[in-house]
């Protein structure tokens, strides 16, 4: 018989909330106007969007002029990345950009980018914890950078960053600081008129929104040059169509897990802690990525030395487990992601690693059923690699 699905892969994806669905619902019917047009359609559709950004905004406690809606997160970081880099280099300067080494990789493929063209691009180093030091940046503030990036909480370890500090050491020297916050909003408490980040990246579907809309906040008086042309929409930073409906829909998805973001951190991070616990019981040598104090509630990230990665992958799907691995796929071979190589070290030996993310739907029966599948393929994995031996 075919075991129930149990879903732990919410740092990868989310299932769109009933209520996002409920608002979006009548923009994907009648209400399906062009918000730039000037007929009463394209009005009703206007006001929905403008409406979506207030609400946004006062979610964030910034002003709605300071949202600005674009395709997703990996294009929220590339337009606070090399939109930096264009304007610095507009200005006569040659452009550097300064990333943590463990950033997602549309910062890093952004920022290699930015090198690709002519400019710099330096890598702050973290600790094995996979926390930056706010005196790392130190050494990448001068000559000043046009923009400095480091996430909020990391996606594959939960490392949570010192943000506002980090932030903060910036705004002293006169450096844009952009934090890529996809994981950390509706986890962590993220208030950007608490915090002096002048850029911060969003999407929808990592809050149980909608899939391909995302945001850029863009504080007052920090210049970002457009990467897509066109048309003057989102007031001449993303040229494009709004898509109002999922407008609508983040808009709902943000303020619920603002609402709520208290109280489901400390029932996610019950259910980490009870994974971990279990894991750490059943499986020896079991060892934990990043921090253990400062990390991100629905996030547990671990190496299991002595088995084969892509068997232990295969074997989890079987068992009705979706989880993902701290390991990118490459050309058929299974490669350390950079983020635990950024951690451990380029010469370290990295075992086999899964990263569980639970949910709104995760419950203690389901924890406790993954420690038990998972115990239980390590244990015959590491039995076929005895024999194998």
């Amino acid at each position: 018989m075919t075991p129930t699905p149990i879903y732990l892969d919410h740092a990868a994806t989310t299932p769109l909330r009933p209520e996002a669905r409920e608002a979006m619902a009548p923009y994907l019917a009648d209400k399906f106007g062009n918000p730039s047009s000037l007929h009463r359609w394209g009005r009703t559709a206007r006001a929905a969007l403008e409406s979506a950004r207030e609400r946004i905004g006062g979610a964030l406690g910034v002003s709605p002029a300071e949202i600005y809606f674009v395709r997703g997160g990996t294009e929220a970081n590339n337009l606070a990345i090399l939109g930096r880099a264009r304007a610095a280099e507009l200005t006569g300067r040659r452009p550097l950009v300064a990333c943590s080494a463990i950033e997602h990789k549309s910062v890093l493929g952004a920022a290699n980018e930015v090198q690709a063209r002519g400019g710099e691009f330096a890598r702050i180093p973290v600790g094995p914890d996979g926390r930056v030091d706010p005196a790392s940046l130190d050494d990448v503030l001068t000559p000043e950078p046009a923009v400095v990036s480091v996430m909020w909480v990391n996606n594959e370890i939960g490392t949570v960053q010192d943000v506002p500090a980090l932030a903060a050491r910036c705004r002293a020297t006169g450096v844009p600081f952009h934090t890529d916050a996809v994981q950390a909003l509706g986890k962590v408490p993220v208030r950007l008129d608490e915090v002096p980040a002048d850029l911060a990246s969003f999407t929808g579907h990592k809050l149980y929104g909608p899939k391909g809309l995302g945001i850029l906040f863009v504080r007052k008086g920090v210049t970002v040059h457009p990467l897509v042309h066109g048309g003057g929409q989102e007031r001449g930073l993303r040229a494009g169509t709004e898509d109002v409906a999922s407008a609508v829909g983040l808009a709902e998805a943000i303020i619920l897990a603002a609402t709520e973001q208290e109280a489901e951190a400390a029932r996610l991070r019950a259910l980490t802690q009870r994974l971990a616990a279990g894991l750490a019981a059943r499986i020896s040598g079991l060892v934990f990525f990043g921090s253990r104090t400062s990390r991100a509630p629905h996030i547990l990230n671990v190496g299991i030395p002595g088995v084969d990665l892509e068997a232990l992958l295969v074997s989890m799907d079987l068992e009705g487990l979706a989880v993902s691995s701290g390991s990118a796929c490459s050309s058929g071979a299974v490669e350390p992601s950079h983020v635990l190589r950024a951690i451990l070290g380029e010469a370290a030996a990295v075992p086999a690693s899964l990263r569980f993310s639970v949910g709104r739907a995760t419950r203690d029966e389901d924890i406790d059923r993954a420690v038990e599948a998972t115990a239980r393929i390590v244990e015959r994995l590491r039995a076929f690699a005895e024999i194998a031996v």
